[in-house]
């Protein structure tokens, strides 16, 4: 009988928590939310794209490191690989575009991509211009590619480590 009363007691509790607060969509109440949002865990809407979006796969890893590069502007450097010796290597700037980012290819004329943010993942979309070939060898593309987020930490992605077209470890971001 007195499990039973506990039990009753903490569910009227709960019925008495306040909602979560509307202006930053944070459960104030809530002290794990509260935590994860102050060391970056958990993060409202991204208004920047500063930080590490990688994923590990059967064919190897896929990595995105983004670096701040003035106001409203950020730098990357990316890495998709497609099995042993199969992988396209790229830079860029990237900007906010509506509800979306834009990524501009460097040293690709014409190359940029309108990139979807959706639960901490970029995306890709599935096909490219065709001047953005040149970014990957034969048969590989970035079209269609997805990263979910790993770091919103600035230091994490100068830190990111990727192999270069020369097959050499290189921290594109760090510099």
């Amino acid at each position: 009988m007195h499990k039973l009363a506990c039990a009753l007691l903490l569910l009227l509790a709960a019925c008495g928590r306040p909602a979560p607060d509307a202006a930053d969509g944070v459960d104030s109440g809530n002290p794990l939310e509260v935590a994860a949002r102050e060391r970056g865990i958990v993060r409202p809407e991204a208004t920047e794209l500063t930080g590490v979006f990688e994923r590990r796969h059967d064919l190897g890893r896929d990595a995105m490191c983004v670096v701040p590069d003035g106001d409203g502007r950020w730098r990357f450097a990316l890495t998709a690989s497609y099995g042993p010796g199969l992988s396209c290597a790229a830079r860029g700037t990237v900007v906010r575009d509506g509800e979306r980012w834009r990524l501009d290819f460097a040293g690709v004329e014409g190359c940029s991509a309108l990139v979807n943010e959706d639960e901490d993942e970029l995306q890709l979309p599935g096909s490219l211009p065709p001047q953005c070939d040149s970014l990957c060898p034969a048969r590989a593309s970035l079209s269609g590619l997805r990263l979910p987020r790993a770091s919103w930490a600035e230091g994490d992605a100068k830190r990111l480590q990727m192999r270069d077209k020369g097959g050499n470890i290189v921290t594109p971001c760090g510099a």
